[in-house]
């Protein structure tokens, strides 16, 4: 009798086995960021041999430079987080004011010192858990934590059993990959499957004196802390930084192309944002572009479309990320990408060639790190338990850590009237946090619930206020699981709190027909 073996889901003669059984790895993968590492973790987890490729470690990413952790770990959402964090104090320190806390003195502020920490505070923040987990129990020091990170993760893969190349990957053949390691010798290796998982990087705008500008990267790592910043974009990430300089004292004028920021999000909360940004200090100019950057002996001479012109010691771009494909060689072996450079997959994350795949940013579908670790993680689970997993992107909350915080789950009121077929209800409450009624800084947190009306379902909710990531993770449990309006109801509230304010807005705030649905072009 023939002998069958189960691989990848499917029941196989041992002599194809033994025909498939030439490859070097089961799986490699291009890229070392969240979605990388999870799926090479996961897959090495179900029994694949697994391989792994990221560029050396450098602070600030580059073609040629990167580093085991990806964006986020190492120049993105976390150490940006510990800077949101630095910038909310001094806030705190003049409310407590107004608390019978007695500050004497005049309170500064050390960027240098923070920018210390920071790297230190990367270990604490992210790393507490992995040690745990790999047995590390080094203390952290002060200035080398990002490094360190950098190298739990290549443990974290070593003890899955994933093979890690430093070097850069590129894509051969439907079944092989070339690696260039930092000597300059290049190595061949086959696998059954290659993945693709290489993220995006910061954009530059085209005109005349970019160079002088930064972005993201370069922010995380400024020697000295810009008294006069200009910030140009409109997403998270300009928003971000823009509440970030301003919380630590310098002056911050942001320039977005539309009439608010953060296009894409509820209009309403995104009038919200733009009220507490200029409430905070920030200077906003809608509609604005930037024309050209002048080198000059008092700073960077910022001129705009409108012909106005300012100095800047700092000029941060904040106008996208483009998908990592360029030096990859993937279209050379007939991998489709699409406008943009970002891979183009299936709902299983397959590229139009059957052995290689891609997830997180380098696909731009939806550019989080919790989706490219969902991606990966449902990757794994498709190609080696045979069970075929698609990422959900329904009810995926996210946030914006500008100062104040946004964050929101499921649609916006606009987007809830573009696919409803009937009225759709709109709750909201505005009110003055309860900390502030001593504090005196007069900041509304707004809060909205977007329901159907014909089925009760919640649709959508968002919060902008205090702590609204940390409510908005408890709040999208519910609205995955299909709460209704009627559920929100009936739940009692902790009191007192703010999240209190989602089970009790009982009055409809205005019904909207999907006919009398609002246009907008903000």
């Amino acid at each position: 009798m023939a002998r069958k073996m189960l691989i990848d889901g499917e029941v196989k003669q041992a002599s194809q086995v033994e025909e498939e059984a030439h490859f070097d790895f089961d799986l490699f993968v291009i890229g070392a960021g969240s979605g990388g590492v999870r799926a090479a973790r996961f897959s090495a987890n179900y029994g694949a041999k697994v391989g792994i490729c990221e560029l050396p470690f450098d602070p600030i990413s580059s073609e040629v430079n990167g580093g085991v952790g990806g964006t986020c770990v190492l120049r993105g959402c976390v150490p940006k987080k510990i800077l949101v964090y630095g910038a909310n104090f001094g806030g705190e320190i003049e409310d407590a004011r107004n608390y019978g806390w007695e500050i004497n003195e005049k309170v500064d502020f050390n960027w240098k010192k923070l920018l210390q920490k920071k790297v230190g505070g990367l270990f604490s923040f992210v790393s507490i858990f992995m040690m745990i987990v790999i047995n590390v129990h080094e203390a952290p020091s002060l200035t080398d934590e990002i490094v360190r990170l950098n190298a739990i993760y290549k443990r974290l893969l070593s003890n899955s059993g994933v093979k890690l190349y430093e070097g850069e990957g590129k894509v051969t053949g439907p079944n092989e990959v070339e690696l260039t390691q930092l000597d300059g010798t290049k190595l061949k290796y086959s696998a059954k499957h290659i993945l693709i998982a290489t993220g995006s990087k910061a954009q530059y705008p085209d005109i005349p004196g970019k160079e002088l500008g930064i972005t993201s990267d370069e922010a995380l790592s400024l020697e000295d802390l810009p008294k006069r910043a200009v910030v140009l974009g409109a997403g998270y990430i300009a928003v971000e930084f823009a509440s970030i300089w301003r919380g630590m004292g310098a002056t911050v004028d942001l320039f977005f192309r539309r009439e608010l920021p953060l296009r894409g999000f509820d209009d309403e909360m995104r009038a919200v944002v733009a009220r507490n940004l200029e409430g905070r200090g920030i200077n906003l100019h809608p509609s604005t572009n930037l024309t050209e950057l002048t080198k000059t002996e008092n700073g960077i001479k910022v001129r705009t479309d409108h012909g106005e012109e300012l100095l800047a010691d700092v000029v941060l771009f904040a106008t996208g990320r483009a998908p990592n494909t360029k030096r990859l060689n993937l279209e050379a072996v007939g991998v489709e990408l699409d406008k943009t450079g970002a891979v183009k997959v299936d709902e299983h994350s397959r590229s139009n060639i059957h052995s290689i795949w891609a997830v997180g940013d380098v696909t731009n579908r939806m550019n989080l790190t919790p989706v490219a670790l969902m991606e990966g993680t449902c990757f794994a689970k498709t190609v080696f338990t045979g069970q075929p997993t698609k990422p959900d992107y329904n009810y995926i909350p996210y946030a914006v850590f500008s100062i104040p915080p946004l964050s929101v789950v499921g649609l916006s009121e606009e987007k809830a009237l573009d696919q409803a077929n009937g009225d759709v209800l709109v709750f909201t409450s505005t009110f003055n946090p309860m900390k502030n009624t001593i504090s005196g800084r007069q900041e509304k947190t707004v809060m909205k619930l977007v329901v159907d009306a014909e089925t009760d379902k919640v649709l959508g909710a968002s919060m902008c206020g205090p702590d609204a990531p940390e409510i908005m993770q408890g709040i999208a449990v519910a609205l995955k699981c299909g709460a209704t309006k009627q559920q929100f109801d009936s739940t009692v509230g902790i009191h007192p709190s703010a999240a209190e304010e989602f089970v009790t807005m009982r009055s409809v705030t205005r019904r909207v027909t999907a006919s009398g649905k609002p246009k907008t072009n903000l």
